[in-house]
């Protein structure tokens, strides 16, 4: 079982004589409101950290001076008429600092691969020998560095909007109930909280990121 988060625990606290009431009273509950609050906070970390990882993939994928096979990884190859990931056709190595090599498990793949490399938005002339492709990363200028890390900057920020629209639609969902108001307090400190470690994270990546693009 899930641990609770430390937030909630207050809400369980509230939650637990309020329901006790009702049944001694013999109320029916219609609606369990200790569940909607921890599925509503499961459902916001779950949501927020899809926003996170989608900026961390952006990240991953963005050619910097050194060799990276995450910047092929959103290639796909038109392999006997279906589109198919670059990484599933062939084994990609990294020799040095600034070369990646592809190695095709079926030798007869090779021209598709270096077709999509060639129509691909990576900026690399593909260097097909037969047997496998090399990539040699061109270094970046300091113009390019400065172009992308705004570019970084960007993307943090619209994984920041992301993420408070998140939180947006969890309050919004959470008013169509009715939580006693110290309750309903709580709630959305926890979720606020959510929020901010979100942001911070964030924060950090596009600092790290920036960090490596501009390190010579």
């Amino acid at each position: 079982m899930a641990k609770q988060p430390h937030y909630l625990r207050p809400l369980q606290q509230r939650l637990a004589p309020l329901q006790a009431k009702k049944q001694a009273a013999g109320a029916a509950e219609d609606v369990d409101l200790d569940m909607v609050a921890l599925e509503a906070e499961s459902d916001a970390e779950e949501r927020m950290q899809k926003a996170v990882s989608v900026v961390a993939d952006n990240f991953n994928t963005m050619r910097t001076g050194r060799a990276n096979p995450a910047i092929l990884d959103r290639i796909q190859v038109d392999y006997y008429g279906a589109l198919t990931p670059i990484k599933s056709l062939a084994s990609i190595a990294v020799p040095d600092a600034s070369t990646l090599t592809i190695t095709p498990f079926d030798k007869g793949s090779i021209k598709d691969i270096e077709k999509a490399l060639n129509e691909s938005d990576i900026g690399i002339n593909p260097n097909n020998d037969g047997q496998k492709i090399r990539l040699v990363i061109p270094p970046m200028t300091q113009d390019r560095r400065k172009e992308l890390s705004k570019k970084v900057s960007k993307m943090g920020e619209d994984g920041k909007v992301a993420v408070r629209n998140v939180r947006k639609d969890i309050l919004k969902r959470l008013d169509k109930y009715d939580f006693p108001k110290d309750t309903k307090k709580d709630l959305e400190d926890g979720i606020q909280k959510l929020t901010d470690g979100f942001v911070k994270k964030l924060d950090e990546m596009v600092k790290a990121k920036s960090d490596d693009i501009m390190k010579v």
